[in-house]
Protein backbone atom coordinates (compact mmCIF):
# COMPACT_ATOMS: atom_id res chain seq x y z
CA UNK A 1 0.00 0.00 0.00
CA UNK A 2 2.48 2.40 1.10
CA UNK A 3 4.45 1.87 -2.33
CA UNK A 4 1.09 2.70 -4.14
CA UNK A 5 1.13 5.80 -2.38
CA UNK A 6 4.87 6.77 -3.34
CA UNK A 7 3.96 5.81 -6.79
CA UNK A 8 0.96 8.00 -6.59
CA UNK A 9 2.74 10.93 -5.29
CA UNK A 10 5.46 10.89 -7.87
CA UNK A 11 3.28 10.83 -10.50
CA UNK A 12 1.57 13.42 -8.93
CA UNK A 13 4.87 15.28 -9.16
CA UNK A 14 4.90 13.96 -13.33
CA UNK A 15 1.43 15.83 -13.67
CA UNK A 16 2.73 18.99 -12.40
CA UNK A 17 5.79 19.20 -14.19
CA UNK A 18 4.33 18.22 -17.81
CA UNK A 19 1.27 20.69 -17.14
CA UNK A 20 3.78 23.78 -17.03
CA UNK A 21 5.64 21.94 -19.90
CA UNK A 22 2.51 21.78 -21.54
CA UNK A 23 1.58 25.56 -21.42
CA UNK A 24 5.24 26.66 -21.88
CA UNK A 25 5.15 25.41 -25.18
CA UNK A 26 1.62 26.38 -25.85
CA UNK A 27 2.74 30.17 -25.37
CA UNK A 28 6.29 29.64 -26.96
CA UNK A 29 4.26 28.55 -30.16
CA UNK A 30 2.39 31.95 -30.32
CA UNK A 31 5.14 34.05 -29.31
CA UNK A 32 7.02 32.02 -32.30
CA UNK A 33 4.39 32.82 -34.61
CA UNK A 34 3.86 36.41 -33.50
CA UNK A 35 7.75 37.10 -33.96
CA UNK A 36 7.64 35.47 -37.21
CA UNK A 37 4.88 38.45 -38.57
CA UNK A 38 6.80 41.11 -36.86
CA UNK A 39 10.01 39.97 -38.76
CA UNK A 40 7.95 40.55 -42.04
CA UNK A 41 8.35 43.75 -43.05
CA UNK A 42 6.45 43.68 -46.32
CA UNK A 43 2.69 44.15 -45.76
CA UNK A 44 2.13 41.42 -48.46
CA UNK A 45 4.56 38.77 -47.53
CA UNK A 46 2.82 39.44 -43.86
CA UNK A 47 -0.40 38.91 -45.21
CA UNK A 48 0.24 35.58 -47.28
CA UNK A 49 2.08 34.15 -43.88
CA UNK A 50 -1.12 35.25 -41.81
CA UNK A 51 -3.47 33.69 -44.10
CA UNK A 52 -1.58 30.21 -44.52
CA UNK A 53 -0.21 30.09 -41.50
CA UNK A 54 -2.58 31.62 -38.12
CA UNK A 55 -5.14 29.27 -37.82
CA UNK A 56 -2.44 25.68 -37.58
CA UNK A 57 0.04 27.94 -35.04
CA UNK A 58 -3.05 28.82 -32.94
CA UNK A 59 -4.11 25.44 -33.04
CA UNK A 60 -0.95 23.80 -32.13
CA UNK A 61 -1.32 26.02 -29.24
CA UNK A 62 -4.79 25.20 -28.36
CA UNK A 63 -4.10 21.65 -28.01
CA UNK A 64 -1.45 22.22 -25.62
CA UNK A 65 -3.14 24.32 -23.54
CA UNK A 66 -5.78 21.33 -23.41
CA UNK A 67 -3.06 18.95 -22.46
CA UNK A 68 -1.82 21.54 -19.39
CA UNK A 69 -5.18 22.07 -18.31
CA UNK A 70 -6.58 17.53 -18.37
CA UNK A 71 -2.91 17.03 -16.60
CA UNK A 72 -3.32 19.77 -13.87
CA UNK A 73 -6.85 18.67 -13.29
CA UNK A 74 -5.64 15.16 -13.04
CA UNK A 75 -3.31 16.40 -10.03
CA UNK A 76 -6.09 18.04 -8.49
CA UNK A 77 -8.41 14.84 -8.26
CA UNK A 78 -5.23 12.70 -6.37
CA UNK A 79 -6.58 14.93 -3.70
CA UNK A 80 -9.83 13.17 -3.47
CA UNK A 81 -10.16 10.34 -1.01
CA UNK A 82 -11.04 6.82 -1.75
CA UNK A 83 -10.87 3.52 -0.68
CA UNK A 84 -8.60 1.58 -3.53
CA UNK A 85 -6.59 4.08 -4.62
CA UNK A 86 -5.00 2.21 -7.62
CA UNK A 87 -8.43 1.82 -8.85
CA UNK A 88 -9.13 5.53 -8.55
CA UNK A 89 -5.47 6.04 -10.30
CA UNK A 90 -7.17 4.23 -13.35
CA UNK A 91 -10.39 5.96 -13.17
CA UNK A 92 -8.19 9.16 -13.44
CA UNK A 93 -6.26 7.83 -16.54
CA UNK A 94 -9.35 7.43 -17.65
CA UNK A 95 -11.10 10.54 -17.08
CA UNK A 96 -8.21 12.73 -18.26
CA UNK A 97 -8.34 11.16 -21.53
CA UNK A 98 -12.06 11.37 -21.85
CA UNK A 99 -11.77 14.85 -21.41
CA UNK A 100 -8.66 15.44 -23.52
CA UNK A 101 -11.02 14.00 -26.25
CA UNK A 102 -14.20 15.68 -25.75
CA UNK A 103 -12.08 19.39 -25.70
CA UNK A 104 -9.98 18.43 -28.96
CA UNK A 105 -13.37 17.90 -30.89
CA UNK A 106 -15.32 20.66 -29.00
CA UNK A 107 -11.99 23.51 -29.67
CA UNK A 108 -11.63 21.90 -33.37
CA UNK A 109 -14.94 23.08 -34.12
CA UNK A 110 -15.42 26.06 -32.47
CA UNK A 111 -11.84 27.07 -34.44
CA UNK A 112 -13.13 25.63 -37.60
CA UNK A 113 -16.16 27.95 -36.95
CA UNK A 114 -14.99 30.97 -34.79
CA UNK A 115 -11.38 32.25 -35.73
CA UNK A 116 -11.86 32.19 -39.85
CA UNK A 117 -13.91 35.62 -39.16
CA UNK A 118 -11.11 36.88 -36.67
CA UNK A 119 -8.49 35.93 -39.41
CA UNK A 120 -10.22 37.56 -42.12
CA UNK A 121 -10.68 40.83 -39.87
CA UNK A 122 -6.96 40.69 -39.27
CA UNK A 123 -5.87 39.92 -42.88
CA UNK A 124 -8.37 42.97 -44.02
CA UNK A 125 -6.48 45.30 -41.68
CA UNK A 126 -2.72 44.43 -43.24
CA UNK A 127 -4.40 44.38 -46.84
CA UNK A 128 -5.09 47.96 -45.81
CA UNK A 129 -2.34 48.94 -43.72
CA UNK A 130 -0.36 52.58 -45.45
CA UNK A 131 2.37 51.48 -47.84
CA UNK A 132 5.61 52.96 -47.72
CA UNK A 133 7.72 53.56 -50.94
CA UNK A 134 11.57 52.97 -51.14
CA UNK A 135 11.96 56.75 -50.75
CA UNK A 136 9.86 56.98 -47.43
CA UNK A 137 6.62 58.80 -48.98
CA UNK A 138 2.66 57.18 -47.84
CA UNK A 139 1.65 55.32 -51.00
CA UNK A 140 -2.21 55.47 -51.65
CA UNK A 141 -4.32 52.36 -52.67
CA UNK A 142 -5.92 52.96 -55.98
CA UNK A 143 -9.63 52.71 -56.23
CA UNK A 144 -10.69 49.55 -58.63
CA UNK A 145 -11.79 51.71 -61.37
CA UNK A 146 -8.72 53.69 -60.86
CA UNK A 147 -6.75 50.56 -61.53
CA UNK A 148 -6.86 49.27 -65.05
CA UNK A 149 -4.50 52.01 -66.55
CA UNK A 150 -1.70 50.23 -64.49
CA UNK A 151 -2.29 46.58 -65.17
CA UNK A 152 -1.33 44.70 -68.23
CA UNK A 153 -3.08 42.48 -70.39
CA UNK A 154 -2.88 39.24 -68.21
CA UNK A 155 -2.99 40.98 -65.08
CA UNK A 156 -6.50 42.68 -66.02
CA UNK A 157 -8.01 39.69 -67.68
CA UNK A 158 -6.92 37.22 -64.09
CA UNK A 159 -9.30 40.43 -61.77
CA UNK A 160 -12.10 41.15 -64.15
CA UNK A 161 -12.31 38.21 -66.78
CA UNK A 162 -11.35 35.33 -65.43
CA UNK A 163 -11.84 36.58 -61.55
CA UNK A 164 -9.22 34.00 -59.98
CA UNK A 165 -7.33 36.95 -58.70
CA UNK A 166 -7.92 40.76 -56.89
CA UNK A 167 -5.42 43.03 -57.52
CA UNK A 168 -4.08 45.98 -55.02
CA UNK A 169 -2.30 48.82 -56.89
CA UNK A 170 -0.53 51.10 -54.32
CA UNK A 171 0.92 54.81 -55.69
CA UNK A 172 3.59 57.21 -54.39
CA UNK A 173 1.92 60.13 -56.04
CA UNK A 174 5.24 62.49 -55.32
CA UNK A 175 7.56 59.55 -57.62
CA UNK A 176 5.63 58.00 -59.44
CA UNK A 177 6.43 54.54 -57.69
CA UNK A 178 4.36 51.62 -58.37
CA UNK A 179 3.56 48.50 -56.17
CA UNK A 180 0.57 46.09 -57.63
CA UNK A 181 -0.33 43.20 -54.96
CA UNK A 182 -2.36 40.16 -56.20
CA UNK A 183 -4.80 38.31 -53.96
CA UNK A 184 -5.30 34.94 -54.69
CA UNK A 185 -9.61 34.68 -54.15
CA UNK A 186 -10.32 31.07 -53.59
CA UNK A 187 -8.33 30.90 -50.83
CA UNK A 188 -11.01 33.52 -48.72
CA UNK A 189 -14.05 31.89 -46.85
CA UNK A 190 -17.18 34.06 -46.45
CA UNK A 191 -20.07 34.05 -44.25
CA UNK A 192 -22.21 30.81 -45.46
CA UNK A 193 -25.93 31.46 -46.19
CA UNK A 194 -26.63 28.23 -44.42
CA UNK A 195 -24.96 28.24 -41.10
CA UNK A 196 -24.06 31.59 -40.40
CA UNK A 197 -19.91 30.62 -40.23
CA UNK A 198 -17.04 32.40 -42.26
CA UNK A 199 -16.00 28.48 -43.69
CA UNK A 200 -17.98 29.23 -47.43
CA UNK A 201 -14.92 28.96 -50.02
CA UNK A 202 -14.84 28.85 -53.53
CA UNK A 203 -13.94 25.10 -54.45
CA UNK A 204 -14.46 25.71 -58.58
CA UNK A 205 -14.98 28.37 -61.00
CA UNK A 206 -16.25 27.85 -64.68
CA UNK A 207 -17.20 30.26 -67.38
CA UNK A 208 -20.18 29.83 -68.94
CA UNK A 209 -20.56 32.42 -71.45
CA UNK A 210 -17.05 33.80 -72.97
CA UNK A 211 -16.91 37.29 -72.99
CA UNK A 212 -16.38 39.21 -75.86
CA UNK A 213 -15.38 42.97 -77.21
CA UNK A 214 -18.43 44.96 -76.12
CA UNK A 215 -20.73 42.42 -74.60
CA UNK A 216 -19.95 40.96 -70.63
CA UNK A 217 -19.75 36.77 -70.38
CA UNK A 218 -20.65 35.08 -67.16
CA UNK A 219 -18.36 33.37 -64.37
CA UNK A 220 -19.87 30.10 -62.48
CA UNK A 221 -18.56 30.08 -59.44
CA UNK A 222 -19.11 26.98 -56.90
CA UNK A 223 -19.10 27.26 -53.25
CA UNK A 224 -19.10 24.99 -50.56
CA UNK A 225 -19.23 25.21 -46.51
CA UNK A 226 -16.25 23.27 -45.03
CA UNK A 227 -19.03 23.00 -41.71
CA UNK A 228 -22.31 21.75 -42.60
CA UNK A 229 -20.93 21.15 -46.36
CA UNK A 230 -24.09 23.36 -47.90
CA UNK A 231 -23.09 23.78 -51.55
CA UNK A 232 -24.17 26.78 -54.13
CA UNK A 233 -23.95 28.12 -57.35
CA UNK A 234 -23.42 31.52 -58.18
CA UNK A 235 -23.27 33.84 -61.28
CA UNK A 236 -21.15 36.23 -61.60
CA UNK A 237 -20.54 39.26 -64.71
CA UNK A 238 -17.34 38.87 -66.20
CA UNK A 239 -15.96 42.87 -68.10
CA UNK A 240 -15.63 42.82 -71.42
CA UNK A 241 -12.24 41.88 -72.79
CA UNK A 242 -10.09 44.89 -74.18
CA UNK A 243 -9.89 46.26 -77.38
CA UNK A 244 -6.34 45.38 -77.51
CA UNK A 245 -6.97 41.51 -76.30
CA UNK A 246 -9.44 41.08 -79.20
CA UNK A 247 -7.18 41.97 -82.02
CA UNK A 248 -4.51 40.25 -80.66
Amino acid sequence: MESSANFINNWDHYLIFGAYTCTAIGILILLYHEFRILLLKDYKEKYDYVNLHEVRYFWYAIVFFIGAFALYMNKLASKMEFGNIETWFYVRIFITASFIVVSYVLFQNLIQIYYPRFVEKKLNRIRNKPRISPTGNAMRKLAEQEEEAHLDADQFNEQNTVQSVDYDVWVDEKTGFKKIEKYIASQHAIECPECGYVTFKIVKEEIEVEPGADSPGVLLKHFKCSYCKHREARESTLAAMRQSEVTA
